[in-house]
Protein backbone atom coordinates (compact mmCIF):
# COMPACT_ATOMS: atom_id res chain seq x y z
CA UNK A 1 0.00 0.00 0.00
CA UNK A 2 1.32 3.59 -0.52
CA UNK A 3 0.44 6.22 1.68
CA UNK A 4 2.67 9.45 0.29
CA UNK A 5 3.75 9.89 -3.10
CA UNK A 6 4.88 13.38 -4.75
CA UNK A 7 6.82 11.60 -7.62
CA UNK A 8 10.30 12.04 -5.80
CA UNK A 9 9.14 10.65 -2.31
CA UNK A 10 6.91 7.67 -2.07
CA UNK A 11 5.71 5.92 1.73
CA UNK A 12 4.80 2.45 1.15
CA UNK A 13 4.36 -0.77 3.12
CA UNK A 14 7.89 -2.11 3.36
CA UNK A 15 8.55 -5.16 0.97
CA UNK A 16 11.19 -8.12 1.71
CA UNK A 17 14.17 -6.88 -0.85
CA UNK A 18 14.14 -3.20 1.24
CA UNK A 19 15.73 -5.22 4.17
CA UNK A 20 19.00 -6.27 2.44
CA UNK A 21 19.01 -2.80 0.63
CA UNK A 22 18.24 -1.06 4.11
CA UNK A 23 20.77 -3.18 6.26
CA UNK A 24 23.88 -3.01 3.37
CA UNK A 25 23.48 0.80 3.93
CA UNK A 26 23.47 0.64 7.35
CA UNK A 27 26.33 -1.36 7.33
CA UNK A 28 28.08 0.53 5.34
CA UNK A 29 27.51 4.26 7.27
CA UNK A 30 28.96 2.04 10.42
CA UNK A 31 25.34 1.20 12.26
CA UNK A 32 25.20 -1.96 14.22
CA UNK A 33 22.46 -3.62 12.27
CA UNK A 34 21.88 -7.10 10.86
CA UNK A 35 18.66 -7.86 8.80
CA UNK A 36 16.58 -10.07 11.17
CA UNK A 37 15.01 -6.31 12.51
CA UNK A 38 13.58 -5.91 9.25
CA UNK A 39 12.37 -9.62 8.86
CA UNK A 40 10.76 -9.43 12.16
CA UNK A 41 8.78 -6.37 10.92
CA UNK A 42 7.77 -7.34 8.15
CA UNK A 43 6.41 -11.01 9.83
CA UNK A 44 4.58 -8.77 12.27
CA UNK A 45 2.81 -6.37 9.20
CA UNK A 46 1.91 -9.64 7.67
CA UNK A 47 0.63 -10.74 11.20
CA UNK A 48 -1.52 -7.29 10.72
CA UNK A 49 0.97 -6.59 14.51
CA UNK A 50 2.33 -3.82 12.99
CA UNK A 51 2.73 -1.29 9.43
CA UNK A 52 6.00 -1.32 8.94
CA UNK A 53 6.91 1.36 5.93
CA UNK A 54 9.87 2.08 3.51
CA UNK A 55 10.29 5.82 2.45
CA UNK A 56 11.69 5.63 -1.64
CA UNK A 57 13.60 8.78 -1.85
CA UNK A 58 14.19 9.05 -5.90
CA UNK A 59 13.72 5.26 -6.40
CA UNK A 60 16.42 4.38 -3.42
CA UNK A 61 14.72 3.06 0.25
CA UNK A 62 16.12 6.02 2.31
CA UNK A 63 14.30 5.13 5.60
CA UNK A 64 12.15 3.76 7.33
CA UNK A 65 9.52 3.81 10.43
CA UNK A 66 7.10 0.85 11.74
CA UNK A 67 3.59 1.72 13.67
CA UNK A 68 2.73 -1.07 16.57
CA UNK A 69 -1.15 -1.22 16.91
CA UNK A 70 -0.42 -2.12 20.34
CA UNK A 71 3.03 -1.20 21.78
CA UNK A 72 5.59 -3.80 22.34
CA UNK A 73 7.20 -2.60 25.75
CA UNK A 74 8.05 0.09 27.89
CA UNK A 75 6.50 2.43 29.43
CA UNK A 76 3.14 2.39 27.92
CA UNK A 77 2.55 -1.09 27.11
CA UNK A 78 -0.45 -2.74 27.82
CA UNK A 79 -2.28 0.62 27.52
CA UNK A 80 -3.80 0.11 24.46
CA UNK A 81 -1.95 2.53 22.69
CA UNK A 82 -0.12 2.48 18.91
CA UNK A 83 4.19 2.91 19.33
CA UNK A 84 6.32 3.91 16.92
CA UNK A 85 9.56 2.04 16.97
CA UNK A 86 12.37 1.51 14.72
CA UNK A 87 12.05 4.96 12.69
CA UNK A 88 15.32 6.29 10.70
CA UNK A 89 16.73 7.80 7.52
CA UNK A 90 20.04 6.49 6.26
CA UNK A 91 22.36 9.93 6.59
CA UNK A 92 22.81 10.48 2.91
CA UNK A 93 18.65 11.28 2.57
CA UNK A 94 19.36 13.24 5.91
CA UNK A 95 17.57 17.26 5.56
CA UNK A 96 15.19 16.05 2.47
CA UNK A 97 11.57 16.27 4.66
CA UNK A 98 11.76 12.31 4.46
CA UNK A 99 11.99 12.14 8.13
CA UNK A 100 9.06 14.76 8.59
CA UNK A 101 6.81 12.74 6.12
CA UNK A 102 7.33 9.60 7.57
CA UNK A 103 6.42 10.60 11.04
CA UNK A 104 3.52 12.71 9.37
CA UNK A 105 2.15 9.03 8.11
CA UNK A 106 3.10 7.08 11.11
CA UNK A 107 1.21 9.31 13.31
CA UNK A 108 -1.55 9.36 10.69
CA UNK A 109 -1.96 6.01 11.30
CA UNK A 110 -1.84 6.02 15.04
CA UNK A 111 -4.71 8.42 14.95
CA UNK A 112 -6.70 5.89 13.54
CA UNK A 113 -6.27 3.95 16.36
CA UNK A 114 -5.74 6.07 19.41
CA UNK A 115 -5.70 10.08 20.54
CA UNK A 116 -1.97 9.29 21.86
CA UNK A 117 0.92 7.86 19.97
CA UNK A 118 4.53 7.11 21.93
CA UNK A 119 8.23 5.68 21.55
CA UNK A 120 11.18 5.52 23.20
CA UNK A 121 14.57 7.45 22.06
CA UNK A 122 17.84 6.34 22.63
CA UNK A 123 19.59 8.91 24.63
CA UNK A 124 23.62 9.03 23.39
CA UNK A 125 24.57 11.38 21.03
CA UNK A 126 23.30 9.46 17.90
CA UNK A 127 20.01 9.91 18.53
CA UNK A 128 20.62 13.67 18.56
CA UNK A 129 18.64 14.05 15.56
CA UNK A 130 15.69 12.02 16.10
CA UNK A 131 15.84 13.62 20.03
CA UNK A 132 15.54 17.49 18.14
CA UNK A 133 12.96 16.34 15.68
CA UNK A 134 10.77 14.57 19.01
CA UNK A 135 10.73 17.63 20.86
CA UNK A 136 9.89 19.90 17.89
CA UNK A 137 7.05 17.40 16.60
CA UNK A 138 5.67 17.96 20.86
CA UNK A 139 6.84 14.44 22.01
CA UNK A 140 6.98 15.05 25.98
CA UNK A 141 8.61 12.69 28.24
CA UNK A 142 6.12 10.61 29.96
CA UNK A 143 7.95 10.69 33.62
CA UNK A 144 9.01 7.33 34.38
CA UNK A 145 12.49 8.64 33.93
CA UNK A 146 15.54 6.56 32.01
CA UNK A 147 14.44 2.63 30.98
CA UNK A 148 17.69 0.24 30.12
CA UNK A 149 16.68 -2.74 28.65
CA UNK A 150 13.05 -2.68 28.94
CA UNK A 151 12.89 -1.86 32.54
CA UNK A 152 13.19 1.70 34.32
CA UNK A 153 16.61 2.58 35.76
CA UNK A 154 16.75 2.86 39.53
CA UNK A 155 18.14 6.45 40.87
CA UNK A 156 21.33 6.55 41.34
CA UNK A 157 21.69 2.91 38.77
CA UNK A 158 25.15 2.37 38.09
CA UNK A 159 24.81 -0.87 36.06
CA UNK A 160 23.72 0.47 32.72
CA UNK A 161 25.48 1.19 29.23
CA UNK A 162 24.75 4.62 27.06
CA UNK A 163 23.93 1.97 24.32
CA UNK A 164 20.33 1.70 21.97
CA UNK A 165 18.95 -0.15 24.81
CA UNK A 166 18.94 3.50 27.41
CA UNK A 167 16.17 4.90 25.97
CA UNK A 168 13.51 7.59 27.43
CA UNK A 169 9.78 7.28 26.05
CA UNK A 170 7.70 10.39 25.09
CA UNK A 171 4.26 10.28 24.16
CA UNK A 172 2.11 13.14 21.84
CA UNK A 173 -1.54 13.52 21.92
CA UNK A 174 -3.01 12.60 18.34
CA UNK A 175 -6.46 14.19 16.75
CA UNK A 176 -7.98 10.49 16.08
CA UNK A 177 -8.20 9.91 12.11
CA UNK A 178 -11.44 8.01 12.68
CA UNK A 179 -13.78 10.82 13.60
CA UNK A 180 -13.68 9.97 17.52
Amino acid sequence: MVYYNDNELIIRNMEEADARILTDEEIAQGWHTDISKYLARLQDQSAGECFSLTAIYQGQPAGYVSIYITGLSGAFSGKGLPEIVDFAVLEKYRRKGIGRKLMDVAEQIAGQYADTVWLGVGLHSGYGSAQRMYAKRGYIPDGTGVWYRDKPCAQYETEIANDDNLVLFLSKKLERQDGN
